[in-house]
């Protein structure tokens, strides 16, 4: 008994089961009897115990061996050492039976809901625990929609918000920034000369304000993804990212990408930002390659350093929240050293899962 993991292809092509009514008690007992399935528990347990008391009692009746009302020592030893056998035999018996339940559970507690795919598999001659994997691997299918459905409106909602305030950030504060740096402009022009360099020091400050106000709208919603596609917005990303930390950025894109949904896409930029976000705050790199390509039924994205690598720490917030992005396209993300130094981000976006809704 194990658990695997089902590709991409085989979740898909089970969809109809994540739509099924919840089960019944009368379909639940239909499927502990249908052919093939293993004898039920309480048989296993039942009748073995029913065959060691007929064992008992052939053997009271058959042998010659009697016991008085006064019992003597042999005879309490006689008894005293069939009781342990019994128990013995009847431990060895029900302990064969339930451990194929023992097992189910440790690889059902095995199973991490932010890796999916993976599906209980059991080779046992109790029904019960065939039928039990049975309803948990549905179970985990509809668990898994529903999360990838729920994640994908949070997901659209999340970045409306993030637009909205995109949007009032370059309208009201950019706006009023760039106003306030022509009145300093207007005013520095009629004073005299100790006051206009005052003033330039403030209008100098006023527009780092607006830079910065510029710099979060664009990380708030990439605006080359919406008007450009996915390459060109991962060029200004990477060339954003050299400005602000002086790390140079090897860049391999795909110019050849298949099309892919808007929500796919967005994912993809978020996970390259937050992968470039992490090597800035922790690798200590000095160099950083980003690759996007088209590989057999996917597309790849990789975001590797030269930095100092994993170093068997656990996932923060940054790569739990990539591994949640991930579940919401049906994609896998993996994080491992790089065999040179450093470590690597690695999205793959099955074809299927990435394909524009509507599409044929």
């Amino acid at each position: 008994m194990e658990y695997m993991r089902n590709p991409i292809s085989s979740r898909r092509a089970h969809r109809h089961n994540r739509s099924r009514a919840p089960i019944d008690e009368m379909s639940a007992r239909g499927r502990a009897h249908m052919p093939g399935r293993g004898r039920g528990l309480f048989w296993q347990v039942f009748l073995p115990n029913a065959l060691i008391l007929g064992i008992a009692v052939a053997v009271l009746t058959l042998s010659p061996v009697s016991v008085s009302r006064d019992v003597s020592g042999a005879q309490a030893a006689l008894l005293g050492g069939a009781l342990v056998a019994m128990v013995l035999v009847n431990l060895a018996l029900i302990r064969r039976a339930v451990r194929p339940l023992e097992h189910l559970a440790r690889v059902m507690a095995a199973i991490d809901p932010l890796y999916p795919g993976h599906r209980v598999a059991v080779s046992t001659s109790v029904s019960e625990v065939e039928e039990l994997a049975d309803v948990f691997n549905v179970m985990l299918d509809r668990l898994e929609a529903e999360r990838r459905d729920s994640g994908r409106r949070m997901l659209s909602a999340q970045e409306r918000e993030r637009m909205r305030l995109a949007r009032e950030l370059h309208d009201e504060i950019g706006q009023s920034l760039t106003g306030l740096m022509l009145e300093i402009d207007h005013v520095a022009r009629q004073v005299d000369a100790d006051t206009e360099r005052q003033l330039r020091e403030v209008q100098e400050t006023a527009r780092g304000l607006s830079d910065e106000v510029r710099s979060i709208v664009r990380r708030l919603r990439p605006e080359a993804l919406d008007d450009l596609g996915l390459r060109s917005a991962l060029i200004d990303l990477a060339q954003g990212f050299e400005r602000l930390t002086g790390l140079a950025i090897r860049r391999d894109l795909d110019a050849d990408l298949p099309p892919l949904d808007p929500d796919v896409e967005l994912v993809i930029y978020r996970i390259a930002q937050e992968s470039l976000t992490n090597v800035a705050r922790h690798a200590d790199a000095s160099q950083v390659e980003l690759a996007l390509e088209r590989g057999a039924g996917e597309v790849v994205l990789r975001v590797g350093d030269d930095g100092g690598g994993l170093d068997g720490a656990a996932p923060g917030s940054g790569m739990k929240g990539m591994l949640e992005r991930s579940l919401l396209i049906g994609a896998s993300v993996d994080f491992h050293p790089r065999a040179g130094g450093g470590s690597e981000v690695l999205l793959r976006v099955p074809l299927e899962a990435g394909r524009p809704r509507g599409s044929a």
